[in-house]
This record gives structure tokens, sequence and C-alpha cells, in this order.
């Protein structure tokens, strides 16, 4: 293990210690009400704190109360999670601004700022006209980001990422993305796999 590796292992115990009066608060919330309720409570706060610091005990929260946050894993500033059964896996990079439910960021998946994920694309049934849509019931599936793929910004991923995908900017993903692809759009389409000759610039 080098200083640069001492160093980071330093700052992860000591974001943990600083944390640890929120995980109690968390626990507690979570017995009351539900684990995703104050999961989202407290990762809104969280959200607001700014730089490394902020990385840091973002990562301390959240790989004690996702179903998975790996330490290398970067969550940025503004980026409120939902669903407790998320998972973040290594080298996996959030933007700042997002907004994630029942999502498996995949390792070295990039996701850029203000990316929507939600926990796909029925969230609530709505077929039941005799009842408010609010108590028919959810249908939340997990939405998986493929390893090594990157989430362009703004886009709104409701389907499953294959890996080493590209989604452009601003695209709407209704349907699964195959690996290797380069989709965009409203709602995204495939125009090429990575690795063609193209003039098209996602």
């Amino acid at each position: 293990m080098n200083a640069r590796d001492v160093v980071k292992a330093a700052a992860r115990a000591v974001a943990f210690v600083f944390v640890c009066p929120v995980l109690v608060s968390f626990a507690i919330r979570a017995r009351l009400d539900s684990r995703d309720r104050a999961l989202q409570s407290t990762s809104e706060w969280l959200a607001l704190l700014p730089g490394v610091t902020g990385q840091y005990l973002r990562r301390a929260f959240y790989s004690r109360t996702l179903a998975h946050c790996d330490h290398t894993a970067v969550i940025e500033t503004g980026t409120v999670f939902s669903r407790a059964g998320a998972r973040i896996d290594e080298r996996a990079y959030i933007g700042a601004g997002c907004r994630l439910g029942l999502v498996h960021v995949e390792h070295d998946a990039l996701v850029a700022s203000g990316v929507h994920i939600p926990s796909g694309a029925n969230t609530h049934y709505v077929d039941d006209l005799t009842r408010p849509i609010r108590e028919q019931g959810r249908g939340e599936q997990l939405v998986r980001i493929g390893a090594g793929s990157w989430i362009g910004e703004g886009a709104v991923v409701m389907a499953d990422v294959a890996r080493d995908a590209v989604v452009g900017a601003g695209a709407v993903v209704t349907r699964p993305i195959p690996a290797w692809a380069i989709a965009a759009g409203v709602p995204a389409r495939v125009l090429r796999r990575r690795g063609e000759r193209s003039a098209m610039v996602v």
C-alpha cells in the first residue's frame, strides 16, 4: 500500500466517524417509516455537501445504507438516491444533480450531470380507473447501467443500458440499449455501434 492509498484509507475512516450520527438517525427513521424514505431525506441533505469532502461523506453513508456502494465510486454534489436497493460498483462515476431510483451502476460506468434514472418505466400502476394512481401500487424494476458505459448529460434512463454503450445527452431511454451501441434521441434509438466509421456526432 503506497502513501496515497494510506491517506485515502484514513480519509474514509474520518468520514465514517463524521457520518456515524447520520447513520444512527437513518436507522431510527428507517424503523419508524421505511428504509427508502429515510434514505431519500438523508440523501437530499448529503447532496448539498460540496467538493471532495462531500464525496467522502456520501460514500461513507451510502456504503452502509445502499445495497452496495464501492469505496472507489464517486458521487457528486446534488445527486439524490430514493431507493435503498441501488448498487454502485467500483470506479463508477455519478455526476452532479442526478436523481437515482432502483439502479445498478456497474463498474467503470460514467453517468453525467442531471441524469434521471427512475425505477424502470412503470413506477406506478395506472390501469384501475376506480382508484387514484397513488393507491394502485408500484411496478418498479431494477435498471442496469452496464460496465464501462457512458450516459450523457440530462438523459432519462428507464431501461437497461448494456456494457460499453453510449447514451447521448438529453436522450430518453425507453427500451434496452445493446452493448457497444451509441444511442440518442427521444425516444432513444441506436445510431451506430462504437468503432464503426461515421461522421455523426452524439
